[in-house]
């Protein structure tokens, strides 16, 4: 509901839009801290296609669904750089021994038409 009509960066849902809407659900596994020695490591220890990410630096924190670097286009470093963004922090903020990086997974369901049948759906 809060990001169909109440998320700042996108016009509110109109009622007329409903039947025209593919619902898609991420169920997400628990945060697991990635620990690195140096946060350049960070990119090898992230694998774009089965890993969300969380950043938080502070009062800032982002996270970004595993099936959105894929759907963009992105490598390992530009995933972390646009979880930084997303969380309103400069786009190398992951570089900061301060930020703290969590991957995660998801399993997603997804109707095949609007207000049809779910099925699950593989990111890759």
């Amino acid at each position: 509901m809060s990001a169909a009509f109440g998320d700042s960066r996108f016009p509110p849902l109109e009622e007329r839009e409903l039947k025209s809407l593919k619902i898609e659900v991420s169920v997400l596994t628990p945060l697991m801290k990635i620990d690195v020695e140096e946060p350049e490591h960070y990119a090898k220890a992230i694998k774009v296609g089965k890993h969300g990410l969380f950043i938080e630096d502070g009062y800032y924190s982002g996270l970004l669904l595993p099936q959105v670097p894929v759907e963009q286009g992105w490598n390992e470093r530009e995933f972390l750089c646009q979880t930084c963004v997303k969380a309103g922090m400069p786009p190398n903020a992951w570089l900061s021994k301060r930020a703290a990086v969590y991957c995660f997974e998801a399993q997603i369901f997804s109707e095949k038409k609007p207000e049809g049948e779910v099925e699950e759906r593989k990111i890759c």
